[in-house]
């Protein structure tokens, strides 16, 4: 992406990202539609978009990264509450390919059902 001709590898990755669109959606955050409008800069939560300097799209390209033809994107559909980890995760997955064995979605959505024990107890002043 970073190197000559990366914009053709960017392209590639958004047709990666819109196949898996729903199964993203799932992973980046509970509560994500009511804020995923398709208003006020905002993508639809049921159609995946991209687009140079586009900030109402799913994934934005800078238009300098455009300019230049090569460079990164900016997926704007995560939720500021969703798991880095897990987004981070999808993505990987999703543009380099599944490890075997290991399924992110599935993780993902089964995750509520997991309990934690708290390791430190905490508590406020």
């Amino acid at each position: 992406m970073r190197q000559d001709g990366g914009m053709k590898v960017i392209e590639e990755a958004m047709e990666k990202l819109a196949k898996r669109h729903k199964e993203h959606m799932d992973v980046y955050g509970t509560d994500n539609a009511l804020r995923m409008t398709g208003k006020h800069e905002t993508a639809s939560m049921d159609k995946f978009t991209w687009g140079v300097a586009d900030r109402g799209s799913s994934v934005r390209v800078n238009r300098a990264v455009a300019e230049q033809g090569k460079g990164y994107f900016e997926d704007r559909r995560p939720a500021s509450s969703a798991d880095p980890y897990q987004i981070t995760g999808i993505i990987v997955e999703t543009l380099c390919g599944k490890v075997d064995g290991a399924n992110v979605h599935k993780t993902a959505v089964n995750a509520d059902n997991v309990e934690l024990d708290m390791v430190v107890p905490i508590s406020k002043p």
